[in-house]
Protein backbone atom coordinates (compact mmCIF):
# COMPACT_ATOMS: atom_id res chain seq x y z
CA UNK A 1 0.00 0.00 0.00
CA UNK A 2 3.01 2.52 0.78
CA UNK A 3 4.43 1.92 -2.31
CA UNK A 4 1.12 2.81 -4.14
CA UNK A 5 1.51 6.31 -2.46
CA UNK A 6 5.24 6.44 -3.53
CA UNK A 7 4.39 5.61 -6.80
CA UNK A 8 1.62 8.56 -6.85
CA UNK A 9 4.44 10.49 -5.65
CA UNK A 10 6.26 9.70 -8.42
CA UNK A 11 4.26 10.18 -10.89
CA UNK A 12 3.17 13.71 -9.39
CA UNK A 13 7.11 14.97 -9.91
CA UNK A 14 7.12 13.59 -13.45
CA UNK A 15 3.50 15.53 -14.18
CA UNK A 16 4.83 18.65 -12.16
CA UNK A 17 8.96 18.63 -14.48
CA UNK A 18 7.91 22.18 -15.69
CA UNK A 19 8.18 23.97 -12.23
CA UNK A 20 11.22 22.16 -11.79
CA UNK A 21 13.73 24.32 -10.75
CA UNK A 22 10.74 26.13 -8.55
CA UNK A 23 10.28 23.13 -6.48
CA UNK A 24 13.57 22.93 -6.17
CA UNK A 25 14.16 26.59 -4.59
CA UNK A 26 11.08 26.05 -2.40
CA UNK A 27 12.85 23.36 -0.71
CA UNK A 28 15.84 25.28 -0.38
CA UNK A 29 14.07 28.08 0.99
CA UNK A 30 12.42 25.45 3.41
CA UNK A 31 15.58 23.59 4.38
CA UNK A 32 17.86 26.99 4.85
CA UNK A 33 14.81 28.05 6.94
CA UNK A 34 14.64 25.20 9.15
CA UNK A 35 18.47 26.13 9.79
CA UNK A 36 18.42 29.37 10.96
CA UNK A 37 15.40 28.03 12.87
CA UNK A 38 17.27 25.33 14.51
CA UNK A 39 20.47 27.84 15.37
CA UNK A 40 18.53 30.08 18.55
CA UNK A 41 19.16 27.11 20.27
CA UNK A 42 22.63 26.62 19.84
CA UNK A 43 23.25 30.31 20.74
CA UNK A 44 21.37 29.59 24.08
CA UNK A 45 23.71 27.35 24.76
CA UNK A 46 26.76 29.17 23.77
CA UNK A 47 25.42 32.38 25.81
CA UNK A 48 25.13 30.06 29.00
CA UNK A 49 28.65 28.37 27.68
CA UNK A 50 29.78 32.52 27.61
CA UNK A 51 28.08 33.34 31.77
CA UNK A 52 29.42 30.60 33.20
CA UNK A 53 33.00 29.70 31.47
CA UNK A 54 33.64 33.43 30.67
CA UNK A 55 37.37 34.06 29.23
CA UNK A 56 37.37 30.22 28.85
CA UNK A 57 34.30 30.19 26.91
CA UNK A 58 33.77 28.53 23.16
CA UNK A 59 33.46 32.01 21.63
CA UNK A 60 36.77 33.13 24.03
CA UNK A 61 38.30 30.36 21.48
CA UNK A 62 37.85 32.01 18.86
CA UNK A 63 39.41 35.27 19.69
CA UNK A 64 36.91 37.51 21.40
CA UNK A 65 37.77 37.28 25.06
CA UNK A 66 36.39 40.01 26.47
CA UNK A 67 32.63 38.63 28.31
CA UNK A 68 30.36 41.18 27.09
CA UNK A 69 32.15 41.51 23.33
CA UNK A 70 31.19 38.17 23.48
CA UNK A 71 27.37 38.30 24.52
CA UNK A 72 27.07 41.50 22.41
CA UNK A 73 28.35 38.77 19.03
CA UNK A 74 25.93 36.74 20.04
CA UNK A 75 23.12 39.10 19.96
CA UNK A 76 24.12 40.37 16.36
CA UNK A 77 24.46 36.53 15.39
CA UNK A 78 20.76 36.21 16.87
CA UNK A 79 19.59 39.09 14.86
CA UNK A 80 20.95 38.19 11.52
CA UNK A 81 19.58 34.44 12.09
CA UNK A 82 16.10 35.76 13.06
CA UNK A 83 16.24 37.72 10.00
CA UNK A 84 17.11 35.26 7.53
CA UNK A 85 15.13 33.04 9.15
CA UNK A 86 12.31 35.48 8.21
CA UNK A 87 13.09 36.16 4.57
CA UNK A 88 13.57 32.76 4.17
CA UNK A 89 9.80 31.49 5.59
CA UNK A 90 8.73 34.86 3.51
CA UNK A 91 10.50 33.36 0.74
CA UNK A 92 9.52 29.62 0.87
CA UNK A 93 5.91 30.68 1.85
CA UNK A 94 5.63 32.39 -1.08
CA UNK A 95 7.31 29.89 -4.02
CA UNK A 96 4.81 26.78 -2.48
CA UNK A 97 1.64 28.38 -2.16
CA UNK A 98 2.38 30.14 -5.62
CA UNK A 99 3.01 26.52 -6.91
CA UNK A 100 0.48 24.43 -5.33
CA UNK A 101 -1.71 27.20 -7.04
CA UNK A 102 -0.28 27.05 -10.29
CA UNK A 103 0.00 23.29 -10.40
CA UNK A 104 -3.64 22.69 -9.08
CA UNK A 105 -4.85 25.28 -11.93
CA UNK A 106 -2.63 23.14 -14.61
CA UNK A 107 -4.20 19.66 -13.39
CA UNK A 108 -7.63 21.06 -13.49
CA UNK A 109 -7.18 22.61 -16.83
CA UNK A 110 -5.35 19.08 -18.70
CA UNK A 111 -7.87 17.17 -16.61
CA UNK A 112 -11.02 19.34 -18.07
CA UNK A 113 -9.05 19.23 -21.72
CA UNK A 114 -8.62 15.52 -21.35
CA UNK A 115 -11.79 14.52 -20.70
CA UNK A 116 -13.17 16.86 -23.42
CA UNK A 117 -11.04 14.29 -25.73
CA UNK A 118 -13.43 10.83 -24.54
CA UNK A 119 -15.51 9.04 -26.24
CA UNK A 120 -19.19 9.30 -24.70
CA UNK A 121 -18.83 5.64 -23.19
CA UNK A 122 -16.66 6.98 -20.66
CA UNK A 123 -18.99 9.76 -19.71
CA UNK A 124 -21.82 7.21 -19.98
CA UNK A 125 -20.47 5.25 -17.34
CA UNK A 126 -19.73 7.48 -14.87
CA UNK A 127 -21.78 10.46 -13.21
CA UNK A 128 -20.85 14.31 -13.95
CA UNK A 129 -20.86 14.83 -9.30
CA UNK A 130 -18.05 12.03 -9.40
CA UNK A 131 -16.44 13.71 -12.39
CA UNK A 132 -16.29 17.29 -10.85
CA UNK A 133 -15.23 15.78 -7.48
CA UNK A 134 -11.92 14.82 -8.98
CA UNK A 135 -11.84 18.25 -11.19
CA UNK A 136 -12.60 20.39 -7.83
CA UNK A 137 -12.36 18.25 -4.50
CA UNK A 138 -9.24 16.09 -5.40
CA UNK A 139 -7.15 18.94 -7.00
CA UNK A 140 -7.80 21.29 -4.00
CA UNK A 141 -6.82 18.43 -1.58
CA UNK A 142 -3.46 18.11 -3.47
CA UNK A 143 -3.16 21.54 -3.43
CA UNK A 144 -3.65 21.35 0.36
CA UNK A 145 -0.80 18.86 0.78
CA UNK A 146 1.79 21.41 -1.65
CA UNK A 147 0.54 24.37 0.42
CA UNK A 148 2.01 23.33 3.95
CA UNK A 149 2.15 19.69 4.24
CA UNK A 150 5.21 19.19 1.38
CA UNK A 151 7.06 22.19 3.46
CA UNK A 152 6.77 20.42 6.49
CA UNK A 153 8.23 17.17 5.25
CA UNK A 154 11.68 18.81 4.43
CA UNK A 155 11.87 20.98 7.07
CA UNK A 156 11.44 17.43 9.58
CA UNK A 157 14.06 16.04 7.27
CA UNK A 158 16.78 18.62 7.83
CA UNK A 159 15.73 18.83 11.22
CA UNK A 160 17.40 15.23 11.95
CA UNK A 161 20.22 15.90 10.07
CA UNK A 162 21.25 19.10 11.10
CA UNK A 163 20.19 18.34 14.82
CA UNK A 164 21.70 14.75 14.61
CA UNK A 165 24.98 16.51 13.49
CA UNK A 166 25.22 18.80 16.30
CA UNK A 167 24.57 15.92 18.57
CA UNK A 168 26.90 13.70 17.99
CA UNK A 169 29.93 16.55 17.54
CA UNK A 170 29.17 16.98 21.35
CA UNK A 171 27.83 13.51 22.75
CA UNK A 172 27.78 10.54 20.23
CA UNK A 173 26.12 8.33 23.48
CA UNK A 174 23.66 10.79 24.26
CA UNK A 175 22.89 11.36 20.40
CA UNK A 176 22.41 7.21 19.89
CA UNK A 177 20.21 7.63 23.11
CA UNK A 178 17.63 11.21 21.44
CA UNK A 179 17.64 9.27 18.57
CA UNK A 180 16.33 5.87 19.98
CA UNK A 181 12.97 6.28 19.31
CA UNK A 182 12.79 8.06 15.75
CA UNK A 183 13.09 4.58 14.28
CA UNK A 184 10.02 3.83 16.28
CA UNK A 185 8.37 6.94 14.86
CA UNK A 186 9.52 6.19 11.24
CA UNK A 187 7.89 2.71 11.24
CA UNK A 188 5.12 4.20 12.93
CA UNK A 189 4.53 6.55 9.88
CA UNK A 190 4.49 3.94 7.55
CA UNK A 191 2.39 1.36 9.51
CA UNK A 192 -0.34 4.40 9.62
CA UNK A 193 0.48 5.25 6.28
CA UNK A 194 -0.38 1.74 5.46
CA UNK A 195 -3.39 1.56 7.45
CA UNK A 196 -4.57 4.62 6.17
CA UNK A 197 -4.04 4.68 2.39
CA UNK A 198 -7.74 2.31 1.72
CA UNK A 199 -9.35 4.70 4.36
CA UNK A 200 -8.74 7.58 2.54
CA UNK A 201 -8.97 6.12 -0.78
CA UNK A 202 -12.83 5.48 0.30
CA UNK A 203 -12.56 8.63 1.66
CA UNK A 204 -12.09 10.25 -1.63
CA UNK A 205 -14.74 8.04 -3.53
CA UNK A 206 -17.55 9.04 -0.58
CA UNK A 207 -17.13 12.59 -1.73
CA UNK A 208 -17.37 11.70 -5.46
CA UNK A 209 -20.70 10.04 -4.21
CA UNK A 210 -22.18 12.67 -2.55
CA UNK A 211 -20.99 15.23 -5.16
CA UNK A 212 -23.16 13.47 -7.54
CA UNK A 213 -25.70 12.68 -5.95
CA UNK A 214 -26.59 16.17 -5.10
CA UNK A 215 -25.65 17.91 -8.65
CA UNK A 216 -28.68 14.73 -9.43
CA UNK A 217 -30.58 16.49 -6.85
CA UNK A 218 -30.32 20.32 -7.72
CA UNK A 219 -30.48 19.47 -11.84
CA UNK A 220 -33.86 17.64 -11.18
CA UNK A 221 -35.15 19.68 -8.32
CA UNK A 222 -38.74 20.06 -10.41
CA UNK A 223 -39.05 15.92 -10.74
CA UNK A 224 -38.56 15.89 -7.17
CA UNK A 225 -40.77 18.51 -5.98
CA UNK A 226 -43.53 17.41 -8.84
CA UNK A 227 -43.20 13.70 -6.65
CA UNK A 228 -43.14 15.33 -3.45
CA UNK A 229 -40.05 13.42 -2.92
CA UNK A 230 -37.96 15.54 -0.77
CA UNK A 231 -38.19 14.11 2.14
CA UNK A 232 -36.89 10.66 0.41
CA UNK A 233 -33.90 12.57 -1.01
CA UNK A 234 -33.09 14.13 1.99
CA UNK A 235 -32.99 10.63 3.48
CA UNK A 236 -31.05 9.44 0.99
CA UNK A 237 -28.97 12.14 1.15
CA UNK A 238 -28.30 11.64 4.20
CA UNK A 239 -27.74 8.03 4.20
CA UNK A 240 -24.56 9.02 1.76
CA UNK A 241 -23.72 11.92 3.88
CA UNK A 242 -23.25 9.56 6.94
CA UNK A 243 -21.26 7.11 4.86
CA UNK A 244 -19.04 9.72 4.15
CA UNK A 245 -18.70 10.72 7.73
CA UNK A 246 -18.31 7.11 8.55
CA UNK A 247 -14.98 6.71 6.16
CA UNK A 248 -13.84 9.60 7.72
CA UNK A 249 -14.25 8.55 11.39
CA UNK A 250 -12.64 5.38 10.42
CA UNK A 251 -9.53 7.16 8.98
CA UNK A 252 -9.88 9.87 12.07
CA UNK A 253 -9.73 6.78 14.03
CA UNK A 254 -6.06 5.67 12.87
CA UNK A 255 -4.55 8.88 12.50
CA UNK A 256 -5.73 9.92 16.02
CA UNK A 257 -3.76 6.95 17.52
CA UNK A 258 -0.35 7.57 15.64
CA UNK A 259 -0.07 11.09 17.65
CA UNK A 260 -0.15 9.95 21.64
CA UNK A 261 2.44 6.99 20.43
CA UNK A 262 4.61 9.90 18.88
CA UNK A 263 4.52 11.49 21.98
CA UNK A 264 5.52 8.88 24.22
CA UNK A 265 8.63 7.91 21.58
CA UNK A 266 9.32 11.93 21.70
CA UNK A 267 9.41 11.81 26.14
CA UNK A 268 11.55 8.40 26.12
CA UNK A 269 14.13 10.21 23.98
CA UNK A 270 13.98 13.61 25.96
CA UNK A 271 14.12 12.06 29.37
CA UNK A 272 17.19 9.81 28.02
CA UNK A 273 18.75 13.53 27.03
CA UNK A 274 17.74 15.32 30.13
CA UNK A 275 19.03 12.59 32.73
CA UNK A 276 22.20 11.24 31.31
CA UNK A 277 23.38 14.57 29.96
CA UNK A 278 22.59 16.21 33.45
CA UNK A 279 24.54 13.15 34.88
CA UNK A 280 27.93 14.04 32.63
CA UNK A 281 27.36 17.96 33.47
CA UNK A 282 27.18 17.13 37.22
CA UNK A 283 30.51 15.07 36.47
CA UNK A 284 32.08 17.14 34.34
CA UNK A 285 32.36 14.90 31.48
CA UNK A 286 29.95 17.53 29.43
CA UNK A 287 30.17 21.47 29.82
CA UNK A 288 27.06 23.43 30.90
CA UNK A 289 26.73 25.29 27.88
CA UNK A 290 26.68 21.63 25.83
CA UNK A 291 24.47 20.25 28.08
CA UNK A 292 21.84 22.85 27.73
CA UNK A 293 22.06 23.38 23.56
CA UNK A 294 21.55 19.59 23.70
CA UNK A 295 18.32 20.08 25.88
CA UNK A 296 17.12 22.57 23.96
CA UNK A 297 18.02 20.46 20.41
CA UNK A 298 16.33 17.96 21.84
CA UNK A 299 12.75 19.43 22.08
CA UNK A 300 13.62 21.20 19.00
CA UNK A 301 14.06 17.59 17.55
CA UNK A 302 11.61 15.57 18.74
CA UNK A 303 8.62 18.31 19.05
CA UNK A 304 8.24 18.65 15.39
CA UNK A 305 7.49 15.09 15.13
CA UNK A 306 4.32 15.34 17.06
CA UNK A 307 2.93 16.95 13.97
CA UNK A 308 4.39 14.08 11.61
CA UNK A 309 0.89 12.07 11.63
CA UNK A 310 -0.82 14.98 10.87
CA UNK A 311 1.70 16.23 7.60
CA UNK A 312 1.84 11.90 6.85
CA UNK A 313 -2.25 12.31 7.30
CA UNK A 314 -2.14 15.37 4.64
CA UNK A 315 -0.03 13.43 2.50
CA UNK A 316 -2.05 10.30 2.40
CA UNK A 317 -5.07 12.49 1.50
CA UNK A 318 -2.99 13.91 -1.12
CA UNK A 319 -2.13 11.00 -2.45
CA UNK A 320 -5.24 9.44 -2.68
CA UNK A 321 -6.58 12.56 -4.39
CA UNK A 322 -3.39 12.62 -6.72
CA UNK A 323 -4.20 8.91 -7.83
CA UNK A 324 -7.88 10.05 -8.81
CA UNK A 325 -6.60 12.85 -10.97
CA UNK A 326 -3.70 11.18 -12.62
CA UNK A 327 -5.95 8.15 -12.82
CA UNK A 328 -8.23 10.46 -15.20
CA UNK A 329 -5.53 11.91 -17.53
CA UNK A 330 -3.92 8.06 -17.71
CA UNK A 331 -7.28 6.90 -19.63
CA UNK A 332 -6.72 6.65 -22.87
CA UNK A 333 -8.71 7.77 -25.71
CA UNK A 334 -10.16 5.85 -27.77
CA UNK A 335 -11.33 8.22 -30.57
CA UNK A 336 -8.15 9.63 -31.64
CA UNK A 337 -7.96 12.61 -33.82
CA UNK A 338 -6.71 13.10 -36.90
CA UNK A 339 -4.52 15.80 -37.73
CA UNK A 340 -2.16 14.71 -40.95
CA UNK A 341 -3.04 16.60 -43.96
CA UNK A 342 -4.64 19.72 -44.89
CA UNK A 343 -7.64 21.37 -43.76
CA UNK A 344 -10.97 19.63 -45.32
CA UNK A 345 -13.86 21.69 -46.41
CA UNK A 346 -17.32 19.65 -47.00
CA UNK A 347 -20.07 21.48 -48.93
CA UNK A 348 -23.95 19.98 -49.38
CA UNK A 349 -22.74 18.33 -52.66
CA UNK A 350 -20.29 15.82 -50.78
CA UNK A 351 -22.35 12.51 -50.01
CA UNK A 352 -22.55 10.70 -46.90
CA UNK A 353 -21.73 6.86 -47.04
CA UNK A 354 -22.15 4.31 -44.41
CA UNK A 355 -20.23 1.41 -45.47
CA UNK A 356 -21.13 -1.87 -43.50
CA UNK A 357 -20.59 -0.32 -40.29
CA UNK A 358 -21.21 -2.42 -37.17
CA UNK A 359 -21.07 -1.30 -33.92
CA UNK A 360 -21.76 -2.48 -30.17
CA UNK A 361 -21.79 -0.50 -26.95
CA UNK A 362 -19.54 -1.70 -24.23
CA UNK A 363 -21.44 -4.00 -21.68
CA UNK A 364 -24.32 -4.14 -24.13
CA UNK A 365 -25.72 -7.65 -24.86
CA UNK A 366 -26.04 -7.41 -28.62
CA UNK A 367 -24.56 -5.02 -31.16
CA UNK A 368 -26.85 -2.18 -31.83
CA UNK A 369 -25.60 -1.77 -35.34
CA UNK A 370 -25.16 -4.79 -37.90
CA UNK A 371 -23.96 -4.37 -41.64
CA UNK A 372 -25.58 -0.66 -42.29
CA UNK A 373 -24.88 -0.04 -45.44
CA UNK A 374 -26.53 3.41 -46.23
CA UNK A 375 -25.57 6.16 -48.93
CA UNK A 376 -27.36 9.92 -48.27
CA UNK A 377 -26.85 11.75 -51.42
CA UNK A 378 -25.27 15.49 -50.69
CA UNK A 379 -28.25 18.36 -50.59
CA UNK A 380 -30.97 15.81 -49.69
CA UNK A 381 -33.02 15.25 -46.91
CA UNK A 382 -33.10 12.05 -45.14
CA UNK A 383 -35.60 10.36 -42.39
CA UNK A 384 -34.33 7.65 -40.12
CA UNK A 385 -37.31 5.97 -38.28
CA UNK A 386 -37.75 2.79 -36.27
CA UNK A 387 -38.90 2.22 -32.51
CA UNK A 388 -36.98 2.93 -29.70
CA UNK A 389 -33.42 1.28 -29.52
CA UNK A 390 -33.15 0.02 -33.09
CA UNK A 391 -29.52 1.81 -34.04
CA UNK A 392 -31.01 5.66 -35.36
CA UNK A 393 -29.64 8.03 -33.10
CA UNK A 394 -26.38 5.38 -32.68
CA UNK A 395 -25.37 6.46 -36.31
CA UNK A 396 -25.35 9.86 -35.89
CA UNK A 397 -23.09 10.00 -32.66
CA UNK A 398 -20.85 7.60 -35.43
CA UNK A 399 -21.22 10.38 -37.86
CA UNK A 400 -20.17 13.00 -35.25
CA UNK A 401 -17.42 10.54 -34.09
CA UNK A 402 -18.43 10.56 -30.49
CA UNK A 403 -17.71 6.68 -31.20
CA UNK A 404 -16.42 4.36 -33.89
CA UNK A 405 -17.51 1.44 -35.66
CA UNK A 406 -16.42 -1.56 -34.72
CA UNK A 407 -16.14 -2.60 -38.15
CA UNK A 408 -16.96 -0.86 -41.47
CA UNK A 409 -16.17 2.80 -42.32
CA UNK A 410 -18.04 5.93 -42.84
CA UNK A 411 -16.77 8.82 -45.71
CA UNK A 412 -18.23 11.85 -46.29
CA UNK A 413 -17.26 13.05 -50.13
CA UNK A 414 -14.17 11.44 -50.67
CA UNK A 415 -13.03 11.60 -47.35
CA UNK A 416 -12.53 8.73 -44.62
CA UNK A 417 -14.09 10.93 -41.50
CA UNK A 418 -11.59 8.86 -39.53
CA UNK A 419 -8.61 10.82 -41.47
CA UNK A 420 -10.22 14.26 -40.63
CA UNK A 421 -9.42 16.13 -37.84
CA UNK A 422 -12.39 16.26 -35.28
CA UNK A 423 -12.50 20.25 -35.79
CA UNK A 424 -13.21 19.91 -39.39
CA UNK A 425 -15.69 16.90 -38.73
CA UNK A 426 -17.62 18.72 -36.36
CA UNK A 427 -17.86 22.40 -38.32
CA UNK A 428 -19.37 21.00 -40.97
CA UNK A 429 -21.93 19.41 -38.99
CA UNK A 430 -24.99 20.68 -36.84
CA UNK A 431 -26.92 19.15 -34.34
CA UNK A 432 -30.14 19.43 -32.88
CA UNK A 433 -31.01 16.93 -30.53
CA UNK A 434 -34.26 16.02 -28.43
CA UNK A 435 -32.55 16.92 -24.78
CA UNK A 436 -31.47 20.35 -25.46
CA UNK A 437 -28.63 21.97 -23.27
CA UNK A 438 -28.29 25.62 -22.84
CA UNK A 439 -26.09 27.72 -20.36
CA UNK A 440 -26.26 30.10 -18.22
CA UNK A 441 -26.56 33.34 -19.86
CA UNK A 442 -28.40 35.37 -22.35
CA UNK A 443 -30.83 34.29 -25.47
CA UNK A 444 -27.53 36.10 -28.00
CA UNK A 445 -25.06 34.16 -26.02
CA UNK A 446 -26.85 30.86 -26.24
CA UNK A 447 -27.42 31.42 -30.58
CA UNK A 448 -24.02 33.04 -30.78
CA UNK A 449 -22.18 29.75 -29.16
CA UNK A 450 -21.97 28.68 -32.59
CA UNK A 451 -19.99 31.39 -33.96
CA UNK A 452 -18.78 33.58 -30.89
CA UNK A 453 -17.97 36.15 -33.12
CA UNK A 454 -21.45 36.71 -35.13
CA UNK A 455 -22.70 39.63 -34.63
CA UNK A 456 -26.38 40.42 -33.53
CA UNK A 457 -27.90 40.71 -37.14
CA UNK A 458 -26.75 36.95 -38.02
CA UNK A 459 -28.34 36.28 -34.76
CA UNK A 460 -31.45 37.61 -35.00
CA UNK A 461 -31.12 36.39 -38.60
CA UNK A 462 -30.61 32.62 -37.11
CA UNK A 463 -33.55 33.16 -34.74
CA UNK A 464 -35.75 34.08 -37.19
CA UNK A 465 -34.81 31.11 -39.68
CA UNK A 466 -35.89 28.86 -36.27
CA UNK A 467 -38.78 30.23 -35.74
CA UNK A 468 -37.56 31.61 -32.23
CA UNK A 469 -37.77 35.53 -33.31
CA UNK A 470 -41.82 35.75 -32.55
CA UNK A 471 -41.25 34.88 -29.23
CA UNK A 472 -38.01 36.51 -28.30
CA UNK A 473 -38.93 40.01 -29.91
CA UNK A 474 -41.87 39.71 -27.52
CA UNK A 475 -39.40 39.60 -24.32
CA UNK A 476 -38.36 42.81 -22.73
CA UNK A 477 -34.75 42.59 -23.10
CA UNK A 478 -35.22 40.31 -26.66
CA UNK A 479 -31.92 38.79 -27.00
CA UNK A 480 -30.10 40.01 -23.77
CA UNK A 481 -32.66 38.28 -22.23
CA UNK A 482 -30.94 35.77 -19.14
CA UNK A 483 -32.26 31.80 -19.54
CA UNK A 484 -31.15 30.79 -16.38
CA UNK A 485 -29.37 27.84 -15.40
CA UNK A 486 -30.07 24.88 -18.44
CA UNK A 487 -32.55 27.64 -19.91
CA UNK A 488 -34.82 27.09 -17.26
CA UNK A 489 -37.12 30.57 -17.62
CA UNK A 490 -38.05 29.02 -20.84
CA UNK A 491 -40.41 26.37 -22.28
CA UNK A 492 -39.44 23.41 -23.56
CA UNK A 493 -40.48 24.20 -27.22
CA UNK A 494 -38.72 27.84 -26.86
CA UNK A 495 -35.76 25.98 -25.54
CA UNK A 496 -35.81 23.83 -28.83
CA UNK A 497 -36.31 26.95 -31.01
CA UNK A 498 -32.71 28.36 -29.49
CA UNK A 499 -31.29 25.39 -29.91
CA UNK A 500 -32.16 25.25 -33.63
CA UNK A 501 -31.26 28.59 -33.94
CA UNK A 502 -27.72 28.25 -32.34
CA UNK A 503 -26.94 25.18 -35.70
CA UNK A 504 -28.28 27.05 -37.76
CA UNK A 505 -26.36 30.31 -37.13
CA UNK A 506 -23.25 27.72 -37.63
CA UNK A 507 -24.34 27.12 -40.90
CA UNK A 508 -22.91 23.72 -41.15
CA UNK A 509 -22.98 21.81 -44.55
CA UNK A 510 -25.09 18.83 -42.86
CA UNK A 511 -27.93 19.50 -40.37
CA UNK A 512 -29.47 16.75 -38.44
CA UNK A 513 -32.24 16.91 -36.56
CA UNK A 514 -32.51 14.13 -33.40
CA UNK A 515 -35.97 13.73 -32.34
CA UNK A 516 -36.18 17.41 -32.68
CA UNK A 517 -40.00 17.69 -32.01
CA UNK A 518 -40.27 14.51 -29.90
CA UNK A 519 -41.07 16.40 -26.69
CA UNK A 520 -42.80 19.92 -28.14
CA UNK A 521 -45.71 21.30 -28.50
CA UNK A 522 -48.12 21.49 -31.56
CA UNK A 523 -47.20 25.01 -31.84
CA UNK A 524 -43.75 24.18 -31.90
CA UNK A 525 -43.77 21.27 -33.71
CA UNK A 526 -45.51 23.76 -36.38
CA UNK A 527 -42.66 26.41 -36.18
CA UNK A 528 -39.98 23.81 -36.77
CA UNK A 529 -41.86 22.19 -39.85
CA UNK A 530 -42.08 25.67 -41.75
CA UNK A 531 -38.22 26.35 -40.58
CA UNK A 532 -37.23 22.56 -42.31
CA UNK A 533 -38.51 24.59 -45.70
CA UNK A 534 -36.00 26.99 -45.55
CA UNK A 535 -33.79 24.98 -43.43
CA UNK A 536 -33.64 21.91 -46.11
CA UNK A 537 -32.32 24.36 -48.61
CA UNK A 538 -28.39 24.02 -49.67
CA UNK A 539 -27.44 21.56 -46.92
CA UNK A 540 -28.04 17.89 -46.19
CA UNK A 541 -31.11 17.41 -43.93
CA UNK A 542 -31.14 14.12 -41.74
CA UNK A 543 -33.95 13.76 -39.49
CA UNK A 544 -34.31 11.07 -36.68
CA UNK A 545 -38.51 10.82 -35.70
CA UNK A 546 -41.04 9.09 -33.99
CA UNK A 547 -43.88 11.17 -35.14
CA UNK A 548 -44.19 10.18 -39.19
CA UNK A 549 -45.49 13.34 -40.11
CA UNK A 550 -42.69 15.27 -39.68
CA UNK A 551 -40.84 12.95 -42.32
CA UNK A 552 -43.61 12.59 -45.46
CA UNK A 553 -41.55 15.42 -46.99
CA UNK A 554 -38.20 14.02 -46.78
CA UNK A 555 -36.73 12.85 -50.11
CA UNK A 556 -36.05 8.98 -48.73
CA UNK A 557 -37.06 7.44 -45.21
CA UNK A 558 -34.78 4.49 -44.09
CA UNK A 559 -36.72 2.03 -41.11
CA UNK A 560 -34.47 0.79 -38.95
CA UNK A 561 -35.11 -2.46 -36.82
CA UNK A 562 -32.72 -3.85 -34.67
CA UNK A 563 -29.99 -2.09 -35.55
CA UNK A 564 -30.51 -3.23 -39.16
CA UNK A 565 -31.98 -1.07 -42.71
CA UNK A 566 -35.50 -2.90 -43.19
CA UNK A 567 -36.57 -0.53 -46.04
CA UNK A 568 -35.86 2.68 -47.91
CA UNK A 569 -37.65 5.14 -49.99
CA UNK A 570 -40.21 7.64 -49.84
CA UNK A 571 -43.49 8.19 -48.27
CA UNK A 572 -45.44 7.01 -50.37
CA UNK A 573 -43.51 4.35 -51.61
CA UNK A 574 -43.50 3.34 -48.30
CA UNK A 575 -46.61 3.27 -47.69
CA UNK A 576 -47.49 1.03 -50.73
CA UNK A 577 -44.93 -1.88 -49.23
CA UNK A 578 -47.06 -2.10 -46.78
CA UNK A 579 -44.25 -3.13 -44.42
CA UNK A 580 -43.20 -2.44 -40.81
CA UNK A 581 -43.55 1.78 -42.07
CA UNK A 582 -47.07 1.23 -43.25
CA UNK A 583 -47.92 -0.34 -40.00
CA UNK A 584 -46.11 2.31 -37.71
CA UNK A 585 -48.22 5.07 -39.55
CA UNK A 586 -51.76 3.24 -39.61
CA UNK A 587 -50.96 3.17 -35.88
CA UNK A 588 -49.95 7.06 -35.75
CA UNK A 589 -52.88 8.20 -37.90
CA UNK A 590 -55.49 5.70 -36.24
CA UNK A 591 -56.29 4.28 -39.54
CA UNK A 592 -56.63 0.26 -38.94
CA UNK A 593 -57.37 -2.29 -41.83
Amino acid sequence: MASSSFQALYSLIRYARGYRRQIITASICSAVNKLFDIAPEILIGIAIDVVVNQQSSFVAQLGVESPAMQITLLAVLTFLIWAGESIFEYAYLILWRNLAQQLQSDLRQDGYEHLQKLDMAYFESRSSGELISVLNDDVNQLERFLDGGANALIQVFVTVIAVGGVFFYISPMIALLAFTPIPVIIYGAFAFQKRAQPLYDDVRRRVGDLSSRLANNIGGIATIKSFTAEKREAAELRRISESYVASNRAAIRVSSAFIPIIRMAILAGFLATLVVGGMQALDGELGVGAYGVLVFLTQRLLWPLTSLAGTVDLYERAMASTRRILGLLDTPVTVVDSTRGEAVSFSVADDIRFNAVNFAYAQAAAPTLRDVDLTIEGGSTLALVGTTGSGKSTLIKLLLRFYDPSSGGITIGSHDIRQVSLQNLRDAIGLVSQDVFLFDGSLFENIAYARPDADREAVEQAARMAEAWSFISRLPEGLDTQIGERGVRLSGGQRQRISLARALLKDPAILILDEATSAVDNETEAAIQRSMVKIRQDRTLIIIAHRLSTVVDADRIVVLEDGKIMESGSHSQLLASNGAYYRQWRVQTGVHA
